[in-house]
């Protein structure tokens, strides 16, 4: 099952919840954030927020203690498990950040099913603060898409998985729930399944605009829900690709009519 690329949003797809506003309500940061929300881009607000955490002197353990106590519903961890065990490569695309998503799936230990994990990098500065950046440079070329936000085209992203398989064919599924999820899934094709949560962005626009969907849509609504038909895609992707195999692998149609042909006397 290598050939089938499962690739997950994770706010609000593997997780229930959003990460960042996660942190800034357990951590009290509700009243700074709502002063600041209109002031700054989404990446620059949550790096202020980081800001704010130092000075109050918590650290990025504190951070950290409060990201493991995020739930994550164990139909999720299960599916996950199960598809890294056939064989799938996942990959994450997200537009949280890394500490987050890498602190949240180890403390499920399922970190390890994940080949990629592309999002907003961060890293711990000289003071000990931890530093929330942009996916995208902004210094660079603008990507472009007016679907996504400056600092994370999704769909770029999905085009650079693709790329990196080569020549080789591959199925995507592909599951999200967000605005910023429309992108990558115009970029999926009719060999490919996408994965909306119900009643959330992602699905309001496929369903506002079905004709631009080449990919066949499987939405689902809670984590249970999840897990069953993600499990039944890779099922079914596997047992075609087993009917394909012996196709090929059978004599053509004419040679088939000739040796099974009786011969009267």
């Amino acid at each position: 099952m290598a050939d089938v690329v499962v690739v997950f949003d994770f706010d609000r797809t593997l997780i229930d919840d959003d990460s960042d506003n996660w942190v800034v309500t357990q951590m009290g940061l509700t009243h700074l954030f709502n002063q600041l929300r209109s002031t700054l881009p989404w990446n620059s607000l949550m790096d202020r927020m980081m800001k704010e955490l130092h000075s109050q002197g918590k650290t990025v353990e504190d951070i950290a203690n409060c990201l493991r106590q995020c739930p994550l519903d164990s139909h999720v961890a299960a599916a996950i498990k199960s598809a890294h065990s056939l064989g799938c490569d996942l990959k994450i695309v997200s537009d949280a950040n890394q500490f987050y998503i890498e602190t949240i799936m180890e403390h499920h230990g399922l970190l390890g099913c994940f080949s990629e994990i592309y999002t907003n990098p961060t890293y711990v500065d000289e003071q000990g603060r931890l530093r929330i950046l942009p996916y995208h440079d902004s210094t660079l070329s603008h990507y472009g898409c007016n679907l996504c936000p400056s600092n994370l085209c999704k769909g770029f992203v999905l085009d650079h998985v693709c790329t990196s398989f080569g020549c080789g064919k591959r199925r995507f599924i592909y599951l999200g729930d967000g605005r910023g999820d429309f992108c990558p899934t115009l970029k999926l094709q009719d060999c490919d399944f996408v994965m909306p949560r119900k009643n959330y962005p992602l699905w309001d626009r496929i369903c506002s605009n079905p004709m631009l969907i080449k990919a066949k849509v499987h939405e689902w609504s809670s984590a249970e829900e999840l897990k069953k038909i993600l499990l039944h895609l890779i099922g079914a992707i596997s047992i075609k690709e087993d009917v394909d195999s012996t196709v090929s692998s059978q004599p053509n149609s004419s040679e088939c009519r000739s040796q099974t042909m009786p011969v009267y006397s």
